[in-house]
């Protein structure tokens, strides 16, 4: 994710950190090079392009840019909601850390909030299609078997066990039982929600349409605007270009989140602010550091 203080002009027309130029640069610049041949071909045969009607494009245009509007706002929700599901995530972490205070072992309630905290990593790891265990296992203390093949998952049902045999024992009360097994339902609520995101994306033939509709229009926009603006079509052609071709690319990063692209949510940074708060209730004064953005990027 881009943390970027309040952009100064220069910023505004120079900066590449954060911007999807770089994505779109040889797309605009194809558009722009075939915008300058085409301005070219007009002007040493200009009766070829007396009857090209710039009115089709106009509505093509606004047709357009609605339903890149509708898509964009799509992808967007899909980001925002994945990122309420990991401040839900970080919400529910807390809470079990602050009822799990009645546990009287204490190296029973450090063992458990260390798997919630490889809960956290590996949970990271699944959205991304990382090896979940891998990612887990510095904090996990039982057997790798013993989580399964939903790692995540896993954890949060060994912890449930975990947190049943201690009320079979009596070492905590029912009702502490219960705090403590809705912040584990609370967790396994934001994983299907991030898992959903995850495993839905928006539906192929709507993104195949769209991304068909703005090439066919920048590549056909020239042939309109080549014959009343002259030179100063490849200029127009490339700033309309890269309005739809930034915005059709932005919208491919937020419909998945979860990545590693300068946009996507900083999971890695909301990790290390569970590995922080957890080891903070366990007592431990030596913590991590916060993870702090690189070139305004905070991952």
């Amino acid at each position: 994710m881009i943390v970027h203080p309040k952009p100064k002009l220069t910023d505004i027309l120079f900066s590449l950190k954060g911007s999807i130029a770089k994505r779109i640069a040889l797309r605009s610049l194809m558009v722009t090079a075939l915008a300058s041949l085409i301005v070219l071909i007009e002007v040493l045969y200009p009766a070829s392009f007396s009857r090209v009607n710039a009115t089709p494009f106009t509505l093509l245009g606004i047709s357009l840019s609605i339903f890149m509007s509708f898509r964009n706002s799509a992808c967007y929700g899909r980001w925002w909601e994945g990122r309420q599901a990991w401040g839900t995530v970080i919400i529910e972490i807390r809470s079990f850390a602050r009822a799990s205070v009645t546990i009287s072992d204490t190296a029973q309630r450090e063992s458990i909030l260390r798997e919630l905290c490889g809960y956290a990593h590996a949970l990271n790891a699944r959205l991304r299609g990382e090896d979940e265990l891998h990612a887990a296992g510095p904090w996990l203390s039982s057997m790798p078997e013993t989580y399964g093949q939903n790692v995540s998952d896993g954890i949060l049902r060994h912890i449930s066990r975990q947190c049943s045999e201690l009320v079979t024992s009596h070492a905590i009360s029912d009702w502490r039982y219960i705090t403590l097994e809705k912040c584990l339902h609370g967790l396994s609520e934001a994983q299907g929600t991030c898992e959903r995101i995850k495993g839905t994306p928006l539906p192929f033939p709507y993104t195949l349409l769209l991304h068909r509709t703005i090439y066919i229009f920048c590549l056909l926009l020239p042939f309109a605007m080549a014959e009343p603006l002259g030179w100063l079509a490849p200029l127009f052609t490339t700033i309309v270009s890269y309005t739809f071709f930034g915005l059709d690319a932005i919208g491919d990063e937020l419909e998945d989140p979860f990545g590693r692209d300068e946009n996507d949510l900083p999971t890695d940074a909301m990790v290390r602010t569970i590995e922080r708060d957890l080891l903070d209730a366990l007592g431990h004064t030596e913590l991590p550091q916060p993870l702090q953005p690189v070139a305004y990027v905070l991952n």
